[in-house]
C-alpha cells in the first residue's frame, strides 16, 4: 500500500459524516447524505464505531442503546422506507412501550421492555424483528406526541399489551389504572377490547367485568362530590320509580322529589348491543318526561372533565321546576 492509497472505511476516524448529527440513521437516510455502503457495513461491523439495531437502522456511535435509542430505533424501522421523520404520518408506538409514556405505574418501565410495539397500517409489508413487534391495524388513531414521539391513545395501547399478555393480575392492574388514572373510559376501552376479540378471553372478560364495577364506583363517587362541593340539595340516591300501583319506570341515579328532576349516569355495557340500549334509555327517558320528570343525562367522562358545567346544567333543571306543570305522582324505592 502506497501513500496515496485510501483507508478502508474501519480505518476512517470514529466520526459522523458532515451534516449528520442525529444518534440513529437508516440505510436511506445514510445514503441521500453520500455515505458509501462500504463505510456504513465497515463502521457497523465487529470493532467499528456503529451498530446496527434493527434492519436498516444504525445507531452511530459505540456503547449500548439507551432507552430512548431503541424507541426511536424502533419507529425509524417501522416508517416506510425508513425515510419518513417521525413526527410525520405513519408508525406509532403502542403496547406496553406506549402505556410507559403515558405514565402507567402498571407497566414496566421502557428501558426494561425487550419488546416494543409499533402500530402500522394494516397493508405495511413489514415484518416483526429483533425487539420489535408489528401491530397491525386497519385504521391507526390519531397518535399523540409524548417525548417527542407518536403514541398511540390510551384506549389502543391498553388493547395491544393484553392481546400479548396472559396473566390475569397484570391485565386487571392495566385496566384499573386506566380507569383510575382518568386516562381512559370503561366503555372506549372496553369497545376497543371488543373489536380486538380479546373479549374470548376469560382472564380479559374478568378484568374487564372488574373495570365495569371500578368505572360504575368512580362515576357514582364524582356524583356525590357534584351535589356537595357546589352545594346542591342533597337528593334520594340510587332508586327506583314506580307508579302508584303500576309499572316500574326504571331505575335513577339520584333524583329530586320535590323538583322531579332525575339524573341518570350513561355507564353503559359497551359488550351489549349498543343500539338496543340506547333504545331502551330512550324509552324510558321518553316515558318519565310524560310524567313530568326531568332527567339529566351525565357520562363519567363529562363529570371528570366539566363537573362544574354539569352541576349549573342539574342547578338549571332544579330551578326550573317551579315554573313547569306538577309531575305525576311516583313511589320511589330503594335500588
Amino acid at each position: 500500500m502506497n501513500h496515496n492509497t485510501p483507508g478502508t472505511p474501519r480505518t476512517r476516524p470514529a466520526s459522523s459524516p458532515a451534516g449528520l448529527t442525529q444518534r440513529l440513521a437508516s440505510t436511506g437516510q445514510l445514503r441521500a447524505m453520500g455515505v458509501p455502503a462500504a463505510e456504513v457495513a465497515g463502521r457497523s461491523a465487529a470493532g467499528g464505531d456503529w451498530q446496527q439495531l434493527l434492519p436498516g437502522v444504525f445507531l452511530l456511535r459505540p456503547g449500548a442503546p439507551s432507552s430512548d435509542d431503541r424507541l426511536r430505533a424502533a419507529l425509524l424501522y417501522a416508517r416506510r422506507d425508513g425515510e419518513a421523520p417521525l413526527d410525520g404520518p405513519g408508525a406509532m408506538l403502542t403496547g406496553l412501550a406506549a402505556l410507559s409514556l403515558h405514565g402507567f405505574s402498571s407497566a414496566p418501565p421502557a428501558p426494561a421492555l425487550d419488546r416494543i410495539d409499533v402500530l402500522v397500517g394494516r397493508t405495511r409489508r413489514l415484518r416483526s424483528t429483533g425487539f420489535v413487534r408489528v401491530v397491525r391495524a386497519p385504521e391507526s388513531p390519531e397518535p399523540v406526541e409524548l417525548g417527542g414521539l407518536p403514541v398511540a391513545p390510551v384506549a389502543r395501547a391498553l388493547t395491544d399489551a393484553v392481546s400479548g399478555l396472559h396473566d390475569a393480575e397484570t391485565v386487571r392492574g392495566l385496566l384499573t389504572e386506566a380507569v383510575r388514572g382518568g386516562h381512559c373510559e370503561p366503555p372506549v376501552l372496553v369497545r376497543e377490547l371488543s373489536r380486538a376479540r380479546l373479549l374470548t378471553r376469560p382472564h380479559v372478560v374478568d378484568a374487564v367485568d372488574s373495570l365495569l364495577v371500578e368505572g360504575r364506583g368512580l362515576s357514582e363517587e364524582r356524583l356525590y362530590e357534584m351535589v356537595r362541593d357546589f352545594g346542591l340539595p342533597d337528593p334520594v340516591w340510587n332508586v327506583d320509580l314506580r307508579l302508584p300501583g303500576g309499572p316500574h319506570l326504571g331505575g335513577v341515579d339520584a333524583y329530586w322529589p320535590d323538583q322531579a328532576v332525575a339524573v341518570e349516569l350513561d355507564t353503559r355495557a359497551p359488550r351489549q348491543d349498543e343500539d338496543a340500549m340506547w333504545s331502551e334509555y330512550t324509552r324510558k327517558r321518553e316515558h318519565l318526561e310524560r310524567l313530568g320528570i326531568t332527567v339529566v343525562h351525565l357520562t363519567p367522562r363529562k363529570l371528570r372533565e366539566a363537573m362544574d358545567q354539569q352541576a349549573t346544567v342539574v342547578r338549571t333543571a332544579l330551578m326550573a321546576a317551579s315554573e313547569r306543570q306538577p309531575a305525576a305522582y311516583v313511589v320511589v324505592l330503594p335500588r
